[in-house]
């Protein structure tokens, strides 16, 4: 068959990797410009220096069976390593988070920049709309996408899908990033939990990283919740404050920082392990489905592959 999956983040490219590998013809598309999805990674330039940080997924772990062979073969290759400031069993890809990612897609070969914003069922099969879609038909559909944005574009085809992606909400997270002329005077790598930081980390202390001290602080979700549609730079500013405040010491001069607003940051959990219309040959995964960790995305890509490569 020829399958369009919308999305390339680890779930979608988990699902395109196995359907490919069963011989079926795949096509992805994402409206970002490079795999990522939630395991991205923002490129500043300061200095005459690329700085780089993991400002989605901090870390990942393995425990499924299949995934934990899939991790195995990504460490023999180079792209991912263990991070034990986040506890033994700690995974990060390497050189940045998004290294499993891209050596995913390079054999893929997603169609990045590209929004979908629907898709239709004709005679000839399934079509996509939005800015760069396609004009060809598709034998099914795999939509790989947060359940927030799945929901809608499943309501014209599959109320019960929908419905379930629907109620299926995500946590949203402010997180800032942070280069500094000197390190923090913080002997921890990580900091979890101080009032409205959830998580903070010396993101330098990954393996394969640059030396400049970059750190990543994220905000716990309420406190996100609350400030949602605060400006960026009042977010910046109030987020260093409490990095501050945690480590009791003053912060030394930055040399770039960001903010970014993540709304579907860590997803909720439907209780299923993938969404799949035999009928209508039209599917669902991702890690809302199962639980917010890296390792449900890729299960639930796989196991949606499975499924429809048992019946074709």
């Amino acid at each position: 068959m020829r399958i369009a999956i919308i999305g390339a983040g680890m779930a979608g490219l988990s699902c395109g990797q196995r359907l490919a590998e069963g011989g079926h013809e795949v096509e992805l598309f994402d409206k970002g410009r490079a795999a990522g999805g939630r395991m991205s990674t923002r490129r500043m330039e300061a200095q005459g220096e690329t700085l780089r940080f993991d400002h989605g997924a901090q870390y990942f772990t393995a425990r499924d069976p299949g995934f934990t062979e899939q991790v195995r073969h990504w460490a023999d290759l180079g792209i991912v390593g263990r991070w034990p400031s986040a506890g033994p069993e700690a995974w990060v890809g390497t050189p940045a988070m998004n290294a499993p990612l891209r050596h995913m897609a390079e054999a893929l070969d997603p169609a990045f920049s590209v929004r979908i914003e629907s898709i239709s069922k004709q005679s000839g099969g399934w079509q996509l709309h939005g800015d760069g879609a396609p004009t060809k038909n598709y034998d099914a559909v795999v939509i790989a996408l947060p359940a927030e944005q799945a929901a809608p574009m499943l309501a014209p085809h599959d109320q019960s899908m929908a419905r379930i992606a629907d109620t299926t909400e995500a946590d949203p997270c402010w997180t800032v990033m942070a280069a500094f002329a000197q390190p923090l005077d913080f002997t921890p790598n990580t900091l979890r939990d101080q009032g409205p930081i959830g998580w903070a980390a010396r993101n330098n202390s990954k393996p394969g990283r640059e030396s400049q001290e970059c750190w990543v602080i994220q905000a716990e979700p309420e406190w996100s919740r609350n400030h949602l549609e605060d400006d960026a730079a009042t977010i910046e500013s109030a987020l260093l404050g409490h990095l501050e405040q945690a480590i009791e010491t003053s912060l030394p001069p930055r040399v770039a920082s960001s903010a970014h607003r993540w709304r579907y940051a860590r997803s909720g959990s439907a209780g299923k392990d993938y969404m799949w219309d035999k009928a209508n040959a039209i599917g669902v995964c991702g890690d809302w489905l199962i639980a917010p960790r890296v390792e449900s995305a890729w299960v639930s890509g796989r196991m949606l592959a499975e499924a429809v490569l048992e019946v074709n």
